[in-house]
């Protein structure tokens, strides 16, 4: 079952649970009771039996299996496998404890990522599987990956500590120093899915072993730190031999040791000790281990682990040391492809291997570490001088600030991780202070040389400014720790925020820091601190992407009395000019100009979406001359730039995806989409941009007659990157009421819109009603009403039409917004290559300056071409011919005084019949692979005459 969190250092329960009947709640439950489910299959049953359930999983897990049955048309799997995996569903939703998770896979021969991999398969209709399964799935797969990586780990360390020849002694030590690390993970840390603090934790536990184990089983390298902490004590004289104490305990830690395992392993030592100092001398101390010289007995770690498992009722993480097929991944075996060789490689370069997850962690960490060495906990003079140069200085402010919300971060994050992890959150927030500070200097001097200005006491005294950028920094760490992982919407059932994990966005929670406000740094931050690695640039681009989706539309978000006083003051904000993918949004605004926004006068509002509209597309209305009004919020105007970017993109993604048919329904889904996000943006509240993007694309299809399901949106919304499954089976329909996207758009954006949504239908449409099926008899004969007419047209629901009834004029269709340019992230760097939404494997790579190049080129460097899955037209490879025909002379000349060669490989194709696009015949040899391969064999006969040149050349000196 999925981990459950539990308080560190709790008193552990001394009844041992040695099998799954003492495991079993049926003491308070009533057993299962065959009669009362005489209808169900007598296999199912038995595997209720086998497993122990009582009659309400029992039924439940029925019904599930039956709703299953119905949706599919095809079982997916074997039935008892189906069943199991019901079993698992009803288990978790009645919040019953009946067996562990690895109960359930070894009684249908599954491992964890088959059966959740079934488990998705399943979720065929939206109410299949519930978010609260869905979260507890997400929980276990996250604690599954730790556990798998970390056991890895544990493996290759180990072979670096113990000698081979220690097979039978070596494998007990192993095995007891895995199920104690286990043991010390569940009772010591909340957060069980920590990588690096559990990394922490092993590398404690393998110390503890180590000083222990005899050195005739330790390689050279620990035997000798092992024999320089145990050297023999100096001589007593014989006057004090008498009075000479009994010879101690080991100490409670050696540190040699330790600094050893931290290098040979990478992590900080400091850090080490930090956990060792609390976390596991707490929990030896729970175990009466502490100063013992002895190793503690497998049988009794194993016992006491048990009593772990089966009260977490997940996985049983022993099973690694077995190799067993439950905790494997099965391996595919990889296809043979057909490459191009390497070339002109130096024989001694050494190829690395893909890093771990544990590798991956510890480099970023020490990378960050390597970052913040130069720089300080308190502000850098030049940063003294920057405060000290404000009208009011903010220096006793700034510290002050520091100190209270280090204080406060430290106690949520020992709440978070674990009540003795405290000293933990008090380092990560040293390194959180460090970059704080030198980001804030690097911005004040980008702003001193834009505006050549000294004097920034207005924006160093804004608290809001300095709690973003610190929440900003903390971020980067937090995640550098912890990986680029968020919260599953970040909120549970109720609407409430969770506080599960330290995924973005904790720490806006911790800090009280609403969105809006957070948003505003994030920009600056990421172009004044050019160390950030690529994986923090886009952790922090996808927080900007969470906050504009959704956690800025929260019910207590500004943003809504913002817009409120906006939308009051005058009409909508036209286009802005065309942007250009050089240059992808058009502003100049920083830190400064958005935390001390507005500061210039605007007789406009909300921006519209940027236009890439063609000339024949339809103007939009003139503008009358209006007189300023009060200034313009620029942190607003750029949110919505950015904000219909974001929502550009999404649709294209989905829309690509689905209705490539009917190019015609993408603009206008845009401005039903757009028209939402400007006018009617109420609905956002506590919602998700997703939502009223599916929504929205629906009810077009619905009034333009296209067979879209809300199923098949849902199904291809999944695939979509950057997605969970709460986005369309959790959503808000009123105050403390949440159901599907369907009710939300039958009761919710369908009522909100029905008026404009029909606009967009066909200039006359038949009368449609829904009716009920004992009204069919008489449809003819009423006379139903416009507003009956828009309901049917739009409702998710049966509707019937008849050929008798008069026809009714709906209004003309309104002016359809620009489509906005492809977005494209200002974060990128500069020869990133950039993916066109909507395709999972096209990627466009800037052009090179050609000052940069080499200026001998090889007809290998001078042309580089690569073909995806389609040629497309030929027109598009004009710039390729043009370059082919102005090669050097000498290449020309090989190619006319020689005839095509035979080429030595065809390039394949996903489509047969796709290489026609030069005019070649299907069969034929396509030009352009006859170019190609001319250009290869020219190049191969080249170098073989430079060689034969250079020999001759030789041969003539003296």
């Amino acid at each position: 079952m999925p981990p459950k969190k539990r308080n560190s250092g709790a008193a552990q329960n001394k009844e041992m649970k040695p099998s799954i009947k003492n495991a079993s709640p049926d003491k308070e439950n009533p057993e299962l009771s065959i009669e009362k489910h005489q209808e169900k299959d007598a296999d199912f049953m038995t595997l209720c039996q086998s497993l122990q359930v009582i009659d309400a999983v029992c039924d439940r897990a029925w019904t599930i299996w039956k709703a299953v049955q119905a949706s599919v048309d095809k079982v997916l799997d074997t039935q008892k496998r189906l069943w199991a995996a019901c079993l698992f569903v009803a288990v978790i939703d009645l919040e019953v404890a009946s067996f562990t998770f690895t109960q359930i896979l070894k009684a249908v021969d599954l491992n964890v990522k088959q059966f959740l991999g079934l488990l998705k398969k399943m979720d065929v209709n939206l109410d299949t599987i519930s978010t609260k399964v869905n979260s507890a799935v997400t929980r276990l797969e996250k604690k599954y990956d730790v556990s798998r990586a970390l056991y890895q780990r544990f493996e290759k360390t180990c072979s670096k500590i113990y000698a081979e020849d220690s097979e039978a002694k070596g494998k007990e030590i192993l095995r007891s120093c895995w199920t104690m690390f286990l043991l010390a993970k569940g009772r010591a840390l909340q957060m069980e899915d920590d990588l690096v603090i559990s990394f922490h934790l092993m590398v404690c536990v393998l110390e503890f072993f180590i000083r222990r184990c005899p050195p005739s089983l330790l390689q050279p390298l620990y035997q000798l730190v092992i024999s320089t902490a145990q050297s023999p004590p100096t001589r007593t004289s014989r006057r004090n031999q008498s009075k000479a104490k009994p010879r101690q305990a080991p100490p409670e830690v050696d540190v040699q040791l330790l600094e050893t395992l931290c290098k040979e392993n990478d992590c900080s030592v400091e850090e080490v000790k930090s956990v060792y100092q609390t976390s596991f001398s707490a929990f030896l101390d729970s175990m009466s281990l502490s100063g013992t010289r002895d190793l503690p007995q497998a049988t009794d770690l194993s016992k006491q682990y048990e009593e772990l498992y089966f009260k977490s009722r997940d996985f049983d993480s022993r099973l690694f040391l077995d190799n067993d097929e439950t905790l494997l991944t099965p391996k595919v075996e990889p296809m043979p492809v057909e490459r191009t060789p390497r070339k002109n490689l130096p024989e001694d370069v050494v190829l690395i291997p893909p890093q771990t997850p544990v590798r991956a962690a510890m480099n970023s960490i020490a990378q960050l570490r390597v970052d913040l060495i130069t720089s300080g906990d308190q502000p850098s003079s030049n940063l003294a001088v920057y405060f000290k140069n404000c009208t009011v200085d903010p220096t006793e402010e700034v510290l002050q600030r520091v100190e209270s919300l280090g204080l406060l971060f430290s106690q949520r994050f020992g709440q978070a991780v674990g009540p003795r992890c405290v000293g933990l959150g008090k380092q990560r927030f040293t390194l959180g202070i460090r970059l704080y500070y030198r980001v804030m200097e690097s911005m004040l001097k980008s702003e001193e040389k834009r505006l050549s200005v000294q004097n920034f006491s207005k924006l160093l005294n804004d608290s809001t400014f300095h709690t973003s950028l610190l929440a900003c920094a903390l971020e980067v760490v937090m995640a550098t720790y912890g990986g680029s992982t968020f919260k599953n919407g970040g909120y549970s059932n109720g609407g409430v925020p969770v506080e599960t994990d330290l995924c973005f966005p904790w720490i806006l929670d911790v800090f009280q820091l609403t969105a809006f406000d957070f948003y505003k740094v994030i920009e600056s931050f990421i172009k004044a601190e050019p160390s950030l690695s690529k994986d923090i640039v886009k952790h922090l681009e996808r927080c900007e992407h969470l906050i504009m989706e959704t956690i800025a539309w929260r019910e207590d978000s500004p943003l809504f009395e913002l817009l409120k006083r906006t939308r009051e003051e005058g009409p909508v904000e036209q286009a802005e000019p065309p942007a250009t993918l050089n240059q992808p949004l058009q502003h100049n605004h920083t830190a400064a100009d958005l935390y001390l926004s507005p500061v210039r006068p605007s007789s406009r509002t909300l921006p519209a979406p940027e236009s890439t509209a063609p000339p024949s597309s339809q103007p939009s209305a003139p503008v009358p001359h209006q007189t300023p009004r009060h200034p313009k919020s620029n942190s607003l105007s750029l949110f919505y730039k950015k904000l219909y970017r974001l929502a550009y993109m999404r649709l294209k993604m989905l829309y690509t995806q689905l209705l490539t048919s009917h190019p015609e329904l993408e603009p206008i889904m845009w401005t039903l989409f757009q028209h939402t996000l400007q006018n009617e943006y109420e609905l956002m509240r506590d919602r998700h941009l997703d939502q009223l993007m599916m929504s929205a694309m629906y009810a077009i299809c619905k009034v333009k007659n296209v067979d879209l399901r809300f199923k098949t949106i849902v199904t291809a919304y999944k695939n979509m990157p950057n997605t969970n499954q709460e986005t369309f089976k959790h959503v808000l329909i009123r105050e403390g009421q949440y159901d599907s996207i369907i009710v939300f758009y039958n009761l919710v954006f369908m009522q909100k819109l029905k008026t404009n949504i029909l606009q967009y239908a066909s200039p006359r449409v038949r009368r449609t009603v829904s009716v009920p099926m004992w009204h069919r008899s008489i449809l003819h004969m009423v006379l139903i009403s416009h507003t009956q007419v828009q309901n049917a047209c739009l409702l998710n629901v049966l509707v019937f039409s008849t050929d008798t009834l008069p026809t009714v004029s709906l209004p003309q269709p309104p002016t359809l917004s620009p489509i906005p340019h492809i977005p494209r992230s200002p974060y990128k760097f500069p020869n990133s290559p950039l993916r066109v939404p909507g395709s999972n494997n096209v990627y466009i790579s800037p052009m090179k300056n050609p000052t940069r190049m080499s200026p001998v080129m090889t007809p290998r460097t001078r042309i580089l071409v690569s073909i995806g899955e389609s040629f497309g037209t030929s027109d598009k490879f004009q710039k390729i011919n043009a370059m082919v025909n102005s090669s050097d002379r000498s290449l020309k000349r090989s190619l006319d005084m020689s005839s095509a060669p035979k080429p030595l490989k065809r390039l394949r194709f996903d489509v047969e019949g796709q290489d026609e696009a030069d005019d070649s015949k299907p069969g034929e040899e396509s030009r352009l692979i006859q170019k190609l391969a001319e250009i290869g064999s020219t190049r191969t006969r080249m170098q073989e005459q430079k060689m034969k040149d250079d020999a001759e050349s030789e041969k003539d000196k003296p």
